[in-house]
């Protein structure tokens, strides 16, 4: 398993390093065949209001199914960026529960990418029972405070629904295997599902 960490507006220190690898390198204890883990830690300096404090963790399994939390938090001393990761790790341990819960799928195929295998789910520990709260909406300035490049993987949509529900996103950027369009997946507020096509 191969752990990387990068900071934004932040020294990775030592100590800061180490720590941030003791709290994830358990998490293949409650998921087996994870094959890369990335850790964002950033500090934001806003115009208004407090400075913040953000620890994004991004997993990836070994059959390409993509765990994603991030955690913000106001800056109120050195640790907060530590109680910014410990939240972002419980949250994966939510998403881990997730992955490994039973789906049903009439397509085979995205049920083994999407899902944990009966050999996973023997290996691995049960999660610790965690009851963080949701991280809270921050008021910011009208910026663009980051920007990302994002492989296009060609999927179907079943598939684009199974990442969103990994990731916990209310939206999902896929490229349509079927259409060969960038759509966009969406969680309706009366539920379900909605796509965005481009004409």
């Amino acid at each position: 398993m191969n752990v990387s960490i990068h900071g934004d507006g932040i020294r990775i220190s030592e100590a800061l390093d180490s720590y941030t690898r003791s709290k994830v390198d358990k998490l293949d204890r409650y998921l087996p065949n994870i094959s890369n883990i990335g850790v964002e830690l950033s500090i934001i300096r806003t115009h208004r209001g407090a400075d913040l404090a953000i620890a994004q963790i991004t997993v990836q399994h070994a059959r390409g199914a993509i765990l994603r939390a991030e955690e913000k938090m106001n800056i109120e001393n050195r640790d907060t960026i530590r109680f910014a990761i410990n939240k972002a790790v419980d949250k994966l341990h939510r998403q881990i529960d997730r992955f490994k819960s039973k789906r049903k799928s009439k397509n085979q195929k995205v049920r083994d990418k999407y899902r944990a295998t009966v050999a996973e789910i023997d290996l691995a520990e049960d999660s610790p029972n965690f009851t963080a709260a949701d991280a809270q909406d921050h008021d910011a300035a009208a910026e663009v405070y980051r920007r990302k490049l994002i492989e296009m993987m060609p999927m179907h949509e079943e598939e684009a629904i199974e990442q969103l529900e990994l990731l916990d996103h209310s939206f999902y950027m896929f490229m349509n295997a079927e259409s060969e369009q960038i759509n966009v997946l969406y969680r309706r507020d009366s539920g379900g599902y909605g796509i965005l096509i481009p004409r």
